[in-house]
């Protein structure tokens, strides 16, 4: 493999990162709009139904054991980390809850070197400590500012737990994309997570307005293409290098918070936000093309 599409993995997690925030923005609304429950619910349920004819088309069939199991496990994980994370947007700025949310990388580069046996090379211990480093500099500065409301106390609990999930997914995710093409990751991953979460829908669904539907609508589309990405770039390069890609994320919750609903960026944003590109700059440098 030559350099350059050894770096396609690295782009390919870049974009994705940056079609998800979008999502988040999609999502924030429509959750203020209808609901964090079921503008969640619908999302998982519509971005199935978007991925499962691209699977089905191309030649799909019901999964292996090996890969069912881990459809299963994703899915759940899934589920409750949406909830948690899409919680947490209506109680915070979307560009403050990916950057605690950043906490999630760093666990899960560990997680890779017990979980999959993979090697923690020094430039990714830098890297990730240079964006974990930027994401103290924001959240020192977002709580510094920060009312002490019921509210933000909630937003803060609930991203952390979402964090912690979110740094099991990168894991499951490395092994899903071995087992399976991104067509049918993308279709079990939201079919799993809508039918764990429906079990709650006949005491807590609430069916949107037009425009709320319209949102969540959009955040299906974006979640189905960001998962695709995902999983047709862990399919072909380690999680330590792929992992410091997620810092990029607050760069894009910067862009749509302020586009969508008039988030402030504030000047210790902007320096975390350097050691952040400082770290996935450095995470993509230097690396042998794999075999």
């Amino acid at each position: 493999m030559t350099r350059q599409h050894a770096l396609m993995p690295i782009a390919a997690t870049f974009a994705a990162v940056g079609l998800l925030a979008l999502m988040d923005a999609f999502m924030k609304g429509a959750a203020l709009a209808a609901g964090v429950y079921s503008a969640t619910l619908l999302r998982a349920a519509m971005s199935c139904g978007l991925a499962a004819p691209i699977w089905l088309i191309g030649g799909g069939r019901w999964p292996a054991k090996k890969a069912l199991k881990l459809h299963l496990m994703r899915g759940f994980v899934s589920a409750i980390m949406a909830l948690t994370f899409f919680y947490a947007i209506t109680k915070l700025p979307i560009a403050e809850a990916i950057a605690i949310s950043f906490i999630a990388p760093l666990i899960a580069l560990y997680l890779a070197a017990i979980i999959l046996k993979e090697t923690v090379q020094r430039r990714a211990i830098v890297a990730s400590l240079l964006g974990f480093g930027g994401t103290i500099v924001i959240v020192a500065g977002r709580l510094g500012e920060a009312d002490g409301s019921v509210d933000t106390m909630l937003g803060l609990a609930a991203i952390l737990v979402s964090a912690v999930l979110y740094a099991t997914n990168f894991i499951i995710i490395r092994l899903q994309s071995q087992a399976a093409g991104p067509a049918e990751v993308a279709t079990f991953h939201g079919g799993v997570s809508a039918l764990v979460l429906a079990v709650a829908a006949p005491w807590m669904l609430e069916w949107p307005a037009t425009e709320a539907l319209v949102e969540i609508g959009a955040a299906a589309v974006l979640t189905v293409m960001g998962a695709m990405l995902l999983a047709w770039a862990y399919a072909r390069e380690e999680a330590q290098a792929l992992v410091p890609m997620e810092y990029s994320g607050f760069l894009w919750a910067v862009l749509f918070g302020w586009l969508f609903f008039a988030e402030e960026v504030t000047l210790t944003s902007l320096a975390g936000t350097a050691l952040i590109v400082a770290g996935s700059f450095l995470a993509s440098r230097g690396r042998s093309p794999k075999a």
